[in-house]
């Protein structure tokens, strides 16, 4: 048996319930395929991502801004809280870590998710997230749009899947 895939869902610390409602069913699906959920550990997209994911028995790890529990208190879906002291720059080791990446919603720290990712060759699957296209016109093989919470699961375990030796999947 080879690893859990590690799937990072992004997306801002403030969300409407609607995305709050998308990110639950994305987590909640991707405990039921296997993979491990990994999020900034806040609130918003990734706290509701966390809490579906932990409902269905999955495992989640979040990558904290802060040194510690006080400068950066975890969700309360976390089960595995990393501590970077490294601000926002915690969004490449988030990144970085996994096979690939869910945006939804977002902002601007979603967007640097987003680009960190596509730069280091790993997958992204947007929902309800940005509209982004290269400025050659050239469509982004790294980069697909999914209509639903579990169009989106489905499509990033492919991705996660299909094995990238560099990556250790």
């Amino acid at each position: 048996m080879g690893a859990r895939p590690q799937i990072a869902v992004v997306g801002a610390g403030e969300c409407a319930p609607e995305l709050a409602e998308q990110a639950r069913q994305v987590g909640e699906e991707l405990a039921r395929v296997g993979a491990v959920l990994l999020t900034g550990g806040r609130g918003g997209v990734m706290a509701a991502a966390s809490r579906g994911a932990r409902a269905a028995g999955g495992t989640t790890l979040g990558i904290l801004p802060g040194a510690d529990a006080r400068q950066s208190p975890p969700n309360e879906g976390v089960d595995i809280a990393i501590f970077t002291g490294l601000g926002q720059a915690r969004n490449q080791v988030l990144v970085l870590s996994a096979a690939t990446v869910i945006a939804v919603g977002g902002g601007w720290g979603t967007l640097s998710e987003i680009a960190t990712a596509l730069k280091h060759g790993i997958p992204v699957v947007l929902l309800a997230s940005w509209r982004l296209e290269r400025p050659d016109g050239v469509a982004e093989p790294l980069l697909q749009r999914a209509a639903s919470p579990q169009e989106a699961v489905r499509i990033a375990l492919a991705a996660a899947t299909s094995g990238s030796p560099d990556r250790g999947w």
